[in-house]
């Protein structure tokens, strides 16, 4: 019979599923080749827990690896109800605050620099800690930019911008009752972009498609803050305000002259939690203009787990239902 170790955190409300153990290493030398060879090799682990019903369709995960050099810490590959993605800003801040309980990094009182290799690059993060406990990440992500604004999508114009993964971005009312519309219209959105262009990052060609839809609203001006739900994957509904989403909104921001650099944006979620994001600097892309982001949150250890398959189950690694 199987079985798999998992710590669960989660980060203003979105889960994060740790693998600790029971799985075989990943095959690879980078942090995207062993994204690769969990495609390939070990995909059954993905379902059997994210999946029900040991998960949901809104489950988020990852694997912990080694860095690519020793320039980092440790190496982490994510996956999620679709697949793996090549970023996850609730998913870092998560991943840190357990590599620091658990002593994988050492840590010590006041700010802790922490490097993590993600499937989109080299992430550089700093974790606050009081009395022995982590109370907050702040990370600063890979350079984002615009990719295209104006885009038509159906009857709906939405910018699209690269915080970590692509984002199509545009206003809709945030609000629980309306999950189930914005769920679907976020497939549809996904679906239109990506029948008409081919979004693609200029530097890395696996960094590729739109990997979730940003619905948002005004909130207030000063600090500048929104509300957003993030779409992602197959139909997923980030609960956090999403941690790469923030930056790729950071981006639009920037370049629309909407948000100064160094000033705040107070970023909520469908659930009330907040991100405190800013743009702290710019930089480029293959010759695009971008931004340096940083984002800041705080995760919650929720449990841990020895999940099984038993051989006789006849539902497997599972099923979903959504």
């Amino acid at each position: 019979m199987s079985t798999i170790r998992v710590v669960d955190y989660h980060t203003g409300g979105e889960p994060f599923r740790i693998v600790t153990g029971g799985t075989e290493p990943l095959r690879g030398r980078t942090v995207l080749e062993r994204r690769r060879d969990a495609r390939e090799r070990l995909d059954h682990v993905r379902r059997l827990l994210v999946f029900e019903p040991r998960g949901h369709a809104d489950m988020y995960g990852c694997h912990v690896v080694p860095a690519n050099d020793e320039g980092a810490d440790l190496g982490v590959v994510f996956f999620h109800n679709a697949g793996y993605s090549t970023a996850c800003g609730h998913g870092t801040i998560a991943l840190v605050t357990w590599a620091l309980d658990e002593g994988v990094v050492e840590r010590r009182e006041g700010e802790n620099r922490v490097v993590v290799d993600v499937p989109c690059g080299r992430i550089e993060t700093w974790a606050a800690v009081e009395g022995g406990r982590v109370r907050s990440v702040r990370f600063r992500n890979v350079p984002s930019f615009v990719w295209a604004t104006g885009l038509e999508a159906g009857p709906f114009t939405v910018d699209v911008a690269f915080g970590g993964a692509f984002y199509a971005s545009l206003r809709e009312r945030v609000e629980r009752a309306e999950l189930p519309r914005l769920i679907e219209l976020g497939r549809a959105i996904k679906r239109a972009i990506e029948a008409e262009h081919d979004v693609v990052h200029p530097v890395e060609p696996e960094l590729r498609d739109v990997y979730g839809v940003i619905f948002w609203q005004e909130e207030a001006e000063r600090p500048l803050t929104q509300r957003n739900v993030t779409v992602f994957a197959d139909g997923e509904v980030d609960r956090s305000p999403c941690g790469s989403g923030t930056s790729a909104r950071l981006a639009l921001l920037d370049a629309s002259a909407r948000l100064p650099r160094g000033e705040e944006l107070r970023h909520l979620s469908i659930v009330g939690s907040s991100f405190s994001g800013r743009v702290v600097g710019g930089t480029e892309v293959a010759g695009r203009p971008a931004v340096v982001t940083e984002v800041e949150g705080r995760a919650y250890r929720t449990g841990e787990a020895v999940f099984v398959l038993d051989p006789d189950d006849p539902l497997g690694e599972g099923f979903l239902l959504r």
